[in-house]
């Protein structure tokens, strides 16, 4: 009998294998299992170890801006004074809008820009601009809301219309009306790109308002506070809660200008109409008493972000109405140069004061002809009566005689050819010729026969009027320049340049300068009665007589100048003005006087009667 295994012993048999396979996958498993609770505890621990202990207080920050906002509170900047203290530039209360990033959503930004009369391609690239920056930085879109403005930003900043809005209240620049004083005060504007690359900038951030001309951009560190920050507690749907606290602004310092408001009203109405500048300073001390460059633009369109359009109307305008004639337009001052070649003549000992020569309407050098304004002539001349008459003849023979060197010599000692120093930015140089400048500018020699047209101011010679008054203060006191400037010394004020002069010389360039307004001269409508004013009118070309005579040429006017200080001893203001196409010299010089007239009218009121100090007494 053969006896075969049961069934379940065979069973037995085969299966046994397979759970010891079992147990080892299942000991893997479990393996595994051990592992990954493991890996996530640890990753657990990192994240607890990263969130309370190395990075608590970043985290911390991020999880606060979840219900903490920070609104800005915008420093106001400091007054801008006059010399007695009247305000010229003051900051009025406006409100703002911000755009809190954060809440942002594009699709509302079509609607946000109609609302608030914004230009839709100009938010968004505000916008752009904003995204280096953290989310939660608000931006100011707009200032200066109008009440119909600010009801559109109550009406839909609640949470379910656009949450990104909020109101701040500003201040706001205030300037003078109908663009008085533009060019010296300037004006603020946000910061742009390319400043913040600039290491003078490096403190400033994107959205920060800063001056961007004149005495706003010159002392914008004194005139720019520190904004103040106010914290507050939202809900999830932005909306507060509770304020927390917040922190004062500290507004910007005032600053008091050298300016005289009542000087400045005349000297504006002296250049209504006409398109120049003129410059009023005292030359005992540099101080400048009024500054008009025409024409002008209005700095309040600045004062709440200037839109694209208004820029480019300004920006584009032929007439150029952002150039600030007084220090940036460099033009041949024409004869008002005349006295500093005198003066050059005289100190230099090549011509001797009875110098006389005769002038038959023009006159011949190097081959050609050179005429003088006087179409008949003027006889025989000396120095007196060739200043006062502007006689062209007899300082053709000065610049022939003293050199091109020569002059310049004195117009640097004068000023000229470099800028005054004054405390705007953007002065230009002008141009004052010599040997040594043709060389370095042209690479060429420069020919004696040029020094002919300098000689009466023309050529190459350019000069600022901001120039051409510092230089004739300084020559009426004798030889002692003062630094222009338009805000007032805290202390002791820089040195003036100094040069040693012959008092005879420099009074006999003074008296031919009296005669040009007082002994029947050029500028005779200059006059004051009672006022010892002294002067000389100047009329530069624009372009040759050839060109002139020309059909391209026959629009074209000369530049009118005249330049004037009072009195004629220990003088108290000194005045240049420019017209523009002005064509005669003597046309210019009204302007010149009104201002020195009202200076004086002004002194009169200030200054007691002897017999009101003797009462006093």
């Amino acid at each position: 009998m053969i006896l075969f295994p049961s069934r379940r012993r065979a069973d037995h048999l085969t299966e046994r294998p397979v759970f010891r396979e079992d147990i080892k996958l299942a000991g893997h498993k479990v393996a595994t299992m051990q592992y990954v609770v493991v890996g996530t505890f640890l990753f657990l621990l990192a994240g607890f170890w990263e969130l309370q202990v190395r990075d608590q207080e970043l985290y911390s920050q991020m999880a606060d801006r979840n219900r903490i906002k920070a609104h800005p509170i915008p420093a106001p900047r400091g007054k801008i004074l006059d010399r007695d203290g009247r305000v010229i530039v003051d900051n009025h209360s406006t409100f703002s809008v911000l755009l809190a990033r954060e809440n942002l959503k594009e699709s509302h930004l079509k609607q946000i820009a109609e609302g608030l009369h914004l230009d839709y391609d100009d938010l968004q690239a505000r916008i752009r601009r904003f995204r280096s920056r953290p989310r939660y930085e608000a931006i100011i879109i707009k200032e200066g809301l109008t009440p119909g403005e600010l009801a559109f930003v109550e009406a839909h900043k609640d949470p379910d219309s656009f949450p990104e809005l909020e109101i701040i209240h500003t201040q706001r620049r205030l300037y003078p009306q109908d663009g008085a004083l533009a060019h010296v005060l300037g004006y603020v504007g946000e910061i742009s790109e390319n400043e913040l690359n600039v290491p003078d900038y490096a403190r400033y951030n994107q959205g920060d308002v800063i001056g961007k001309a004149g005495i706003e951009r010159q002392y914008n560190d004194v005139l720019m506070g520190v904004d103040g920050q106010r914290q507050v507690i939202v809900d999830n749907r932005g909306v507060v809660r509770q304020v927390l606290g917040s922190k004062d602004a500290v507004p910007g310092k005032p600053l008091s200008l050298t300016i005289d408001l009542e000087l400045q009203a005349v000297a504006e109405l002296a250049m209504d109409g006409h398109r120049g500048a003129v410059v009023a300073m005292d030359p005992r001390t540099g101080e400048v008493l009024a500054v008009v460059s025409r024409p002008a633009y209005d700095p309040n369109r600045f004062a709440g972000r200037i839109r694209t359009r208004d820029w480019k109307e300004i920006s584009e305008n032929p007439d150029k109405p952002l150039l600030n004639r007084a220090i940036q337009g460099q033009l041949a001052p024409g004869s008002t140069f005349k006295p500093i070649v005198a003066l050059a003549a005289l100190e230099s000992g090549e011509v001797d004061p009875s110098f006389q020569v005769n002038c038959g309407g023009g006159a011949v050098f190097y081959g050609r002809p050179f005429k003088c304004h006087l179409r008949g002539g003027h006889g025989h001349t000396e120095l007196n009566r060739a200043l006062a008459q502007s006689c062209d003849v007899y300082f053709y023979n000065l610049g022939n005689r003293i050199g091109i060197d020569t002059i310049a010599k004195y117009g640097e000692m004068a000023g000229l050819g470099k800028r005054t120093g004054i405390d705007l930015p953007y002065e230009a140089a002008g141009e004052l010729p010599s040997t040594a400048w043709k060389i370095r500018k042209f690479r060429s020699k420069w020919y004696a026969g040029e020094t002919i047209s300098v000689a009466i101011g023309q050529g190459a010679l350019t000069v600022t009027p901001l120039q051409l008054a510092a230089a004739t203060g300084g020559l009426a006191m004798g030889g002692v320049w003062h630094r222009p400037h338009l805000v007032k010394y805290e202390g002791a004020a820089p040195p003036p340049s100094k040069a040693e002069l012959n008092p005879d010389n420099v009074a006999r360039v003074i008296n031919g300068m009296y005669a040009v307004v007082n002994e029947g001269g050029t500028a005779a409508r200059a006059r004051i009665p009672g006022i010892e004013l002294c002067g000389k009118t100047g009329t530069a070309q624009l372009a040759s007589n050839e060109f002139l005579k020309s059909k391209a040429g026959q629009g074209i006017k000369d530049n009118a100048w005249f330049v004037g200080f009072a009195p004629k001893t220990n003088p108290e203001i000194v005045v240049a003005a420019l017209f523009e196409s002005g064509e005669h010299g003597n046309l210019a010089a009204p302007i010149a006087r009104d201002i020195v007239k009202a200076y004086f009218d002004k002194k009169a009121r200030r200054t007691p009667a002897p017999a009101l100090l003797a009462e006093r007494r």
